[in-house]
């Protein structure tokens, strides 16, 4: 993803030099002016001190802001990228690519006895299917057994887990959003 010609805008807009955003930003110069030419890739910290100093923010500089990347709304699962543990619950994502995403769209699969852990919560909603084999899912202490078919939604902020019962691998399609997992 090129930033470097939006930062270069965000700051001919406001009439500011490199120099400018440099001293409010507390980053070098010459650093700003690398990252405009999209010659080093800032850390999400420097980022967000540069667009501190243009007056925006990292959701509002984003909001817009296109892939480079050749889009396709279709995905072969060659191309779903694997961000769990595939020997013991893998976590495939359906779109990572796609730019400005509202939701994870995952492609779940238990190994026999897989577990989450202890129960989590984080700040979304979550939704899901199963396609085979038999999850337990726990939210906010409740506990239901789910089969082929089967589906949940609930709010993340409820502690919950996921455990494969099933004697085989468990698989599971779902969606989170916004995209916080």
């Amino acid at each position: 993803m090129k930033i470097g010609d939006k930062l270069r805008e965000l700051r001919h807009r406001r009439k500011l030099s490199v120099r400018e955003v440099a001293l409010r930003s507390g980053v070098s110069h010459s650093s700003v002016s690398l990252i405009e030419r999209d010659l080093i890739s800032p850390s999400l910290d420097t980022l967000r001190a540069v667009l501190d100093a243009l007056g925006t923010t990292l959701p509002g500089f984003f909001i817009d802001l296109k892939s480079a990347l050749p889009q396709s709304p279709f995905y072969r699962a060659a191309d779903l990228t694997e961000i769990g543990q595939p020997d013991a619950i893998s976590h495939r994502v359906i779109g990572l690519d796609y730019p400005n995403k509202s939701m994870l769209l995952l492609h779940e699969t238990y190994a026999p006895g897989a577990d989450s852990g202890e129960a989590y919560a984080h700040s979304a909603q979550e939704g899901g299917m199963v396609l085979s084999g038999a999850i337990e899912i726990t939210v906010d202490g409740k506990v239901e057994v789910l089969r082929p078919g089967d589906g949940y939604y609930f709010d993340s902020r409820l502690p919950h887990r996921f455990r494969n019962i099933a004697d085989g691998r468990s698989e599971i399609v779902s969606a989170i959003t916004p995209p916080t997992y």
